[in-house]
């Protein structure tokens, strides 16, 4: 049978815990789960003093798996945040560090996608874009940069915390093809980061700098709404390509992402293209098409900076339960009109040379 997350974490449920006697899923023993067709990935984050005591229920975990599947690859790796691999230190660090913009270890090409304003939909855009050029055979990174905010761990289905070997190299997590990175995996969900200006922009540092990213054609960078501190660091930090703005189209949200089009003008990122999101509404039961938030304004605003309007994407309920389900639209349904739009965004960042 083909292997599902699902199918995986039914098959981990009946491995018991022998701590707490619970399985080892709910237990919270099994973190960081992967499933990509027949190899699945998963860690055990235990007390490293107990290791022996988990090692055959490791085994058990293996065996497990593949009983569903005989020709799955499986790692399943004891691990502990210890002194000897204490979890990354996202904290400024006192240290001399190169001025300028500096290159991203393995990483060609960096795309920065922002908004001027919250609630746009930046960050599902933003998950949609990086599955789109996975599928389009694209080795792709998402930097969840939206520091107070953090969804992608959400939107593309990773949960666990990644590991730190040295306590200074991070090791990012993968799903849908997607490379990701997010504060929000180092941290309780419902947690807030309260941080100022320098702990953020030491964290992004980090995030670009120390996390084994791989070889990848691109690296996404979903940006806070605003013109702040992450986005002047990003700038100044790394060679980013060039931005895409998205926005709704009514005339509050085109204000700030004016805002925002100057901002990346000041530091001198190009602008690659505008999105208008939510942008028609047609009823799933009479066909009825409605402009909710109005029609067309980002087209115009296009128009009138000289940018390109790579989309037009509707707002539908698809596009919202698929993300929130771990798995965005462009994966759970390729097929889909939604999907398109993402898409088309995908390849003409291709046709650019920017991924």
């Amino acid at each position: 049978m083909a292997l599902t997350r699902e199918s995986v974490l039914d098959a981990l449920k009946t491995i018991k815990d022998p701590v707490s006697g619970d399985d080892i899923v709910a237990a919270g023993v099994t973190r960081g789960l992967n499933v990509e067709g027949a190899t699945v990935r998963f860690v055990m984050e235990i007390d490293p003093a107990k290791a022996e005591l988990y090692q055959p229920a490791q085994a058990d975990a293996e065996a497990a798996i593949k009983a569903l599947d005989p020709n799955a690859v499986v790692s399943a790796v004891l691990t502990a945040h210890s002194a000897k691999s204490p979890p990354p230190d996202l904290k400024p660090q006192r240290k001399a560090e190169p001025q300028g913009p500096q290159q991203v270890p393995g990483v060609n090409h960096i795309v920065a996608i922002a908004s001027g304003k919250g609630g746009v939909g930046k960050s599902t855009v933003s998950a949609n874009i990086a599955c789109a050029l996975a599928a389009e055979g694209r080795r792709v990174g998402l930097l969840d940069a939206d520091v107070y905010g953090p969804s992608q761990p959400r939107m593309l289905g990773v949960s666990g915390r990644p590991a730190s070997p040295d306590g200074k190299t991070i090791l990012p997590m993968r799903n849908h093809g997607v490379t990701m990175m997010s504060l929000g995996l180092m941290t309780n969900e419902d947690q807030a980061v309260v941080w100022r200006g320098p702990m953020l922009m030491g964290a992004l540092q980090q995030m670009l700098m120390q996390v084994q990213w791989g070889a990848l054609d691109c690296l996404l960078v979903d940006l806070p709404p605003g013109t702040g501190d992450v986005q002047m660091t990003l700038a100044q930090k790394a060679h980013v390509d060039g931005a895409i703005i998205v926005s709704t189209p009514q005339d509050v949200a085109l204000l700030d992402a004016r805002k925002g089009i100057d901002m990346f003008n000041q530091l001198h990122v190009p602008i690659l293209g505008m999105i208008e999101n939510m942008s028609t509404h047609i009823c799933s039961n009479c066909g009825h098409e409605e402009h909710v938030f109005g029609h067309g304004g980002v087209k115009a605003e296009a128009e009138k900076m000289g940018v390109p309007l790579l989309a037009e994407v509707p707002l539908h309920i698809d596009i919202r339960t698929a993300a929130d389900g771990g798995a965005p639209i462009v994966v759970s349904k390729p097929q889909a009109a939604q999907s398109q739009a993402f898409r088309d965004v995908a390849r003409k960042l291709i046709e650019i040379g920017v991924a």
